[in-house]
């Protein structure tokens, strides 16, 4: 699967080992609380389903999908629920999964929309943040990566649908 177009920006073994140490982080925090995860789709299931396997804890899931991009590269800044939660949050300790923080906006509208529905508390933990394309500010209580601001694709992340399974976090780079 590789491509000659790809640089790794962060191999599989540093991957694995930030998921782990962000389990345990988690974990501790949360330790004698149920924990209710929703995972922000597609991105971020790769992210969910290896985090979870590091979480000792009594834990349920939903998932969540929306979207600021309107089938294009660039978002739009205008942010839509695509598939909303099955289950109600309210009372529960919820943390939204995500596979990048970028601009800010999705996350920002999607932590106010949540909040409106009571949860007893509400995090986040991303896999990426890119702080260098950040317009809106989020309180962020786990962060895998910071990167610098280049288009990453693997470990969920895609270019056109492709390249989600790539266990690696790769920069696509330009042939000239």
């Amino acid at each position: 699967m590789y491509h000659p177009l790809f640089k790794v920006l962060i191999t599989e073994a540093q991957i694995q080992q930030r998921v782990k140490e962000l389990g345990q982080q988690i974990s501790q925090d949360y330790e004698g609380k149920q924990l209710h995860l929703i995972c922000i789709l597609k991105g971020a299931c790769v992210f969910l389903a290896d985090l979870i396997r590091h979480l000792p804890l009594e834990i349920s899931m939903d998932f969540i999908a929306v979207s600021s991009y309107a089938n294009s590269l660039h978002t739009s800044g205008e942010v839509k629920i695509i598939k909303d939660l099955d289950c109600s949050i309210q009372g529960r300790n919820v943390l939204v999964v995500e596979d990048i923080l970028d601009t800010g906006l999705t996350l920002d509208y999607l932590t106010r929309n949540l909040s409106a529905r009571c949860p007893n508390s509400l995090r986040i933990a991303a896999f990426l943040s890119k702080p260098a394309r950040r317009i809106k500010f989020v309180d962020v209580a786990y962060v895998g990566f910071e990167i610098p601001n280049q288009f990453v694709v693997g470990y969920g992340l895609d270019f056109d649908e492709k390249y989600r399974n790539l266990p690696t976090v790769s920069v696509i780079q330009s042939e000239g």
